[in-house]
């Protein structure tokens, strides 16, 4: 969930080195700052890297002078009593740049003050729980089709409110499991308002839906999810819920999931004019790139669909990098 877009030209920029330290590994990433191991979880993959342990250094703060790993004492020269120096805390050990493998998504952050980045995960086990068939009438798919939810066809001239759709409709499930929130990608006073539903569009696009040929990967079928509702549904324990569905505040918090299910508006992809057979339902958060992330590769499910004209089932539904 190589970057798209302004974000794409972020990443060449960030992956440069512009510094020459001779033998000594690089700690530095792109602009100068120094690389977080706390975030070197996601976005890194060097399990082979040791610890930082030892002696810090006084040089990456630009002091020159080495110190030990606990608070120097010096003689005080008012009362000859030894007073500890204010505790400077060491900088996280920096992964060296040929070390580094960059995943999609990933960037350097500094080590100081910084507060990392959001990575949205969908559950692909819930959207194979409850996979099926609708179909409606037009009427009563009225506020969806102004979000355009709907398939070309419905949109036609000859179309009636009596004319049904059939909706292959699913539930989905998306964890934030970043170290920052994820926030909306439009500032509060352009969020839409949307009076069939009764409420705020914060994004135009949370999620992407597509129906793929098995066979081709041509794509026979989209859908599209607004962020209408971007709240924490539920948490883990340990973490609170800080945003709900309002007019000022919207988003997901590290540790919470934000839920939507099967029966809501544009929770699903238009069949009406797809013949049975076997096909291939992707799933993709964030899928413009608008929001920032520490990984992209996770944002997509993949299932399995057989559809039989009356009926689907899902199966062998995963994360997938694209």
């Amino acid at each position: 969930m190589t970057l798209i877009g302004e974000n794409g030209h972020a990443a060449d920029t960030l992956t440069g080195s512009g510094f020459d330290f001779g033998e000594e590994p690089n700690p530095y990433g792109a602009a100068g700052f120094p690389l977080d191991r706390r975030y070197s979880h996601s976005l890194y993959h060097d399990a082979d890297a040791e610890p930082h342990t030892g002696t810090g250094s006084m040089e990456n703060l630009g002091f020159g002078a080495q110190f030990p790993g606990h608070p120097p004492f010096r003689a005080s020269e008012s009362f000859g009593i030894a007073h500890p120096e204010p505790f400077i805390p060491e900088i996280p050990q920096a992964v060296p740049d040929s070390q580094a493998r960059l995943s999609v998504g990933s960037v350097y952050r500094p080590s100081l003050g910084a507060r990392g980045l959001p990575d949205l995960v969908p559950d692909p086990n819930y959207v194979q729980a409850s996979t099926y068939v609708q179909r409606a009438h037009l009427y009563s798919l009225r506020c969806a089709a102004e979000e355009k939810c709907l398939a070309s066809t419905a949109y036609a001239a000859e179309t009636t409110d009596y004319d049904v759709r059939v909706l292959l409709r699913f539930p989905q499930r998306v964890k934030n499991q970043g170290t920052a929130d994820f926030l909306p990608s439009q500032p509060r006073h352009s969020w839409q308002w949307h009076s069939c539903h009764q409420r705020y569009h914060s994004m135009a696009e949370f999620s992407h839906y597509d129906l793929l040929d098995v066979t081709s990967g041509r794509r026979v079928a989209e859908g599209h999810k607004a962020s209408f509702c971007l709240e924490d549904t539920t948490c883990d324990f340990g973490h609170l819920k800080r945003y709900a569905c309002t007019a000022h505040t919207q988003g997901l918090s590290p540790g919470c999931y934000d839920t939507y299910n099967a029966d809501i508006d544009c929770q699903w992809i238009d069949i009406t004019d797809v013949p049975p057979g076997n096909y291939i339902l992707k799933v993709q958060v964030n899928p413009k790139y608008l929001v920032l992330e520490s990984d992209f590769t996770n944002n997509v499910v993949r299932c399995h669909i057989h559809y039989t004209g009356r009926f689907v089932s899902a199966s062998n539904c995963r994360i997938s990098q694209s």
